[in-house]
């Protein structure tokens, strides 16, 4: 149940008598009709090596909510040619690890995409998030002996005929990532990618080419990671033009007319473990400082999430214009369950915790109001 701090949550996946673990979330909305898709991996123990199955339930709007079909098992993926029928039917799969990857692969120890979701840009390009654990040198007998890992983007201009791999996220650990188109005033794309960090912290690195080269990564200090990381979700909305009934601690959002795209970015909000699930706000994620203090959505050990932005463009949704959250959750350890829930930006606004507003790096630039 739900209360004035905490959306109402549902529980999609639930993990099995026989521990049979339903692990790594990710949630894609379609507009038209409104429709959610929730997929994840179904593991025989809670390990990273006993992933066995993609699953996936579908949800339909409704005047009062979401309705959620039961789960069905998925062993193909999606390819041009067959039946759009919103995630009902699947075609068969096809490898191409080595037609993207190519020669690199031998460089590394391990290889992972995701999780969660990626993007389209306005261009048309496809964005799926990426990183790789690099060998940097080996022992004898060819073992690995240093590996570093790194964030980066495949990307296709061919609706995902072909696909193409981005440079590596340069200078600090990146592992898990996920990435945001910020629309600039002039109708350019900076691609904001927001990745799992070994370092205490998050980190962030920018791309003004579509995600095929990033610039130095900085540390992000008011998104902390437990140790060792975890995943987090970011998602991109339109920067409201007015917040009509907003708290006065909201007034300090709504100033900065220069940023088109908005982010909220979902994770863990302890340092010591993955507990107490949270979100975040930034109206300039560019800048590192601009982040608000978490919103907790969900009180008690959880892990990985993902997010999804429901478009208003879908007028028969009474949820438009919210946010949509998939995330592991439970009472005893994160893995027990993977929840769902809903949430407005009016209801982010009101329960960011109190803060004093101060001016960040580009306030001060353009003097404009930002977050503290």
């Amino acid at each position: 149940m739900g209360s004035p701090n905490f959306p109402t949550r549902t529980v999609l996946f639930q993990k099995e008598p026989n521990g049979v673990t339903y692990r790594v979330p990710a949630l894609l909305y379609l507009p038209s009709p409104p429709c959610l898709l929730a997929f994840c991996e179904q593991r025989v123990t809670p390990a990273d090596t006993q992933a066995k199955l993609l699953v996936l339930r579908r949800g339909t709007f409704y005047p009062n909510g979401v309705e959620w079909e039961d789960m069905t098992v998925l062993d193909s993926a999606q390819l041009e040619g067959c039946r759009q029928d919103r995630g009902k039917t699947w075609s068969s799969v096809m490898d191409m690890t080595l037609a993207v990857i190519g020669d690199a692969i031998k460089d590394w120890a391990t290889f992972a995409l995701g999780p969660g979701h990626g993007i389209q840009l306005r261009s048309g390009r496809l964005l799926v998030p990426a990183y790789a654990y690099h060998i940097g040198r080996r022992r004898r007998f060819g073992q690995p002996c240093e590996t570093t890992p790194r964030s980066f983007c495949l990307h296709s201009d061919t609706h995902g005929r072909s696909w193409c791999r981005g440079e590596a996220v340069p200078s600090l650990e990146s592992v898990e990532c996920q990435v945001v188109s910020v629309d600039q005033q002039d109708g350019g794309d900076v691609l904001y990618c927001n990745a799992r960090s070994p370092l205490g912290f998050r980190v962030q690195a920018l791309s003004l080419d579509g995600g095929i080269v990033f610039r130095d990564s900085q540390l992000v200090p008011k998104l902390i990671e437990p140790p060792h990381g975890c995943h987090g979700s970011v998602v991109g909305f339109p920067a409201p033009i007015s917040q009509p009934g907003k708290s006065k601690e909201a007034s300090s959002y709504g100033q900065n007319l220069l940023t088109p795209t908005w982010v909220v970015y979902s994770h863990p909000t302890w340092p010591s473990g993955r507990q107490d699930l949270g979100v975040h706000l930034s109206p300039f994620p560019r800048d590192p400082d601009s982040w608000s203090p978490p919103w907790v959505i969900y009180q008690g050990p959880s892990a990985y999430s993902d997010l999804a932005y429901l478009e208003p463009a879908a007028p028969a949704s009474p949820l438009a214009g919210a946010f949509a959250c998939v995330f592991e959750s439970g009472s005893l350890t994160p893995y027990d369950q993977i929840s769902f829930c809903v949430f407005t930006l009016h209801e982010l606004f009101n329960n960011i915790p109190e803060h004093k507003p101060a001016q960040s790096r580009n306030s001060r630039l353009c003097g404009l109001c930002s977050i503290s």
